[in-house]
């Protein structure tokens, strides 16, 4: 049995040439949760997300993994996370099944395990009647669903999500919310980044991201009540009116 995964993101900087992407931001992101990075563009989700992963390196700050409460060494929770990336990283000559079958040799996943997971994924999106059909073919929603697909065949612990229902037709983003409601379910870490302002009532926790500074935290109802609004919208045209 494994633990259950946080993150703990510490007053981290980011400077990408002149763009300060990331202006001291500190995040909790608490363990079981689906947890929402909510922001417009250039408010910093995907430099925030890559600094996760540890593609970046902080000028200054810390991101902290724990597992149950006690701290881990990002060398120790690497092979437990996920990664979803916003632009599109999938190979369009090859097949879903082609595809699975890469990912089952890069993770090294026994055959047998591989097969069982291969059905379930499968079932869950959908996508059993069109294994053999090649990425470049598949429409918006489908692209995105074999992505999720080849990114929990290694059975994850945390899942990063840059944007993954950017410019998928309406059906697509509320099929693909499903697929995330199933997962939540398994109690794993979930961040999902999205300039979506509606998606942000669908997470457990929501982090509002705005030119590289954390907005607010919380539950997604309480944050409403609490800055006297009635959607997420309202509330970033809110601070840009301050900020102006």
């Amino acid at each position: 049995m494994t633990g259950q995964f946080s993150i703990r993101v510490n007053e981290v900087r980011k400077k990408l040439g002149s763009n300060q992407a990331l202006a001291g931001v500190s995040l909790e992101f608490a363990e079981a949760k689906m947890h929402g990075i909510i922001g417009p563009e250039g408010a910093g989700k995907t430099t925030l997300m890559r600094t996760l992963l540890g593609l970046l390196r902080p000028d200054a700050g810390s991101v902290e993994y724990r597992e149950d409460g006690v701290p881990l060494e990002f060398e120790a929770v690497r092979s437990r996370i996920a990664y979803m990336p916003q632009q599109q990283s999938l190979y369009p000559d090859l097949s879903i099944d082609e595809h699975l079958e890469f990912f089952r040799a890069l993770y090294q996943i026994p055959p047998d395990e591989f097969r069982t997971r291969r059905e379930e994924l499968l079932e869950i999106t959908r996508l059993g009647e069109f294994v053999d059909r090649a990425a470049a073919q598949l429409s918006g929603g489908m692209y995105k669903k074999l992505g999720l697909m080849c990114a929990l065949l290694r059975s994850p612990e945390i899942m990063l999500l840059d944007e993954p229902t950017n410019g998928v037709d309406p059906i697509s983003r509320r099929e693909f919310w499903e697929l995330l409601y199933r997962l939540a379910d398994r109690k794993i870490l979930i961040l999902v980044a999205t300039a979506y302002m509606d998606e942000a009532e669908r997470c457990s926790v929501v982090h509002l991201l705005e030119s590289g500074r954390a907005v607010a935290e919380g539950e997604p109802r309480e944050i409403l009540a609490r800055e006297r609004v009635r959607t997420f919208d309202e509330l970033f045209l809110k601070h840009a009116e301050i900020a102006s």
